[in-house]
């Protein structure tokens, strides 16, 4: 299920982290690398701090916008160090450990890593299912982008590996911490597919006047954390994609 994951780079600074990424995704057992317009790559530095991982660097993406690099995936995941005004899932890496054992076996997953100086942007957040942030001593709580890659991709490969390199016992104790994973009669809907619902009802919220642009207040972040957290399937988003269009017919037959 390794193979399902991606990790998911935003506006990268330094080439070098992106080389160490590498380098800690190929330890771990990962291989599908997104960048989103990093500021230098390719990079010679990139090259030299991967260390053995040029295979990853070769094979990696690089992507014009998020909504290119998260294609496809039915569960994102972001990288935070900052509270937000509205509370977000949000988990230590070993808690998102345990809940991707729920994850159906062909869920694809991307995780989100931002930049070196502000991370990820509250609009990238919000594209996100589950929030992710490190312990980290509340006196220094610095950590760098590739050493962050090297710790979740750690807490991923204990639950998702598939070859025998994981302790049996560390196998044992995760067995025992965790529901067993969900499956559903419907495949899980796409982030996009969900996005695109999303930017559907704010239309539809705006042109009915239940939502004033002009003073949107937190309504659509809130509909978005609900519908990202709820993780409906496609049957249900179409239907719920169907309801917006019933609505914006009925607007248009009263106008």
């Amino acid at each position: 299920m390794l193979d399902n994951v991606r990790v998911v780079m935003v506006g990268t600074t330094h080439p070098g982290n992106i080389g160490a990424a590498a380098r800690a995704m190929k330890t771990m057992g990962l291989s599908d690398l997104r960048l989103v317009t990093p500021k230098i790559y390719p990079s010679a530095e990139a090259t030299s701090r991967a260390s053995g991982a040029g295979d990853i660097l070769a094979a990696a993406r690089v992507c014009d916008s998020l909504d290119e690099a998260l294609e496809g995936a039915t569960l994102v995941v972001g990288t935070s160090a900052r509270h937000r005004r509205i509370p977000w899932p949000c988990l230590t890496p070993r808690e998102l450990g345990q809940q991707l054992e729920q994850e159906p076996a062909d869920a694809r997953i991307a995780v989100l890593f931002g930049r070196e100086d502000r991370g990820l942007t509250n609009e990238e957040l919000h594209r996100c299912n589950l929030h992710v942030s490190v312990p980290t001593n509340p006196e220094y709580g610095v950590l760098n982008v590739a050493s962050a890659v090297q710790l979740i991709a750690y807490e991923l490969r204990l639950v998702l590996a598939d070859d025998d390199t994981v302790p049996k016992a560390a196998r044992a104790n995760r067995a025992t911490m965790t529901p067993p994973r969900m499956y559903w009669d419907e495949p899980v809907a796409s982030n996009d597919a969900v996005q695109h619902f999303l930017d559907h009802l704010e239309r539809i919220m705006v042109r009915s006047e239940f939502l004033d642009p002009e003073k949107p207040a937190q309504v659509m972040t809130r509909m978005r954390r609900l519908f990202l957290r709820a993780r409906p399937d496609r049957m249900e988003i179409n239907i719920l994609r169907g309801t917006l269009v019933a609505i914006d017919k009925a607007l248009d037959d009263r106008s």
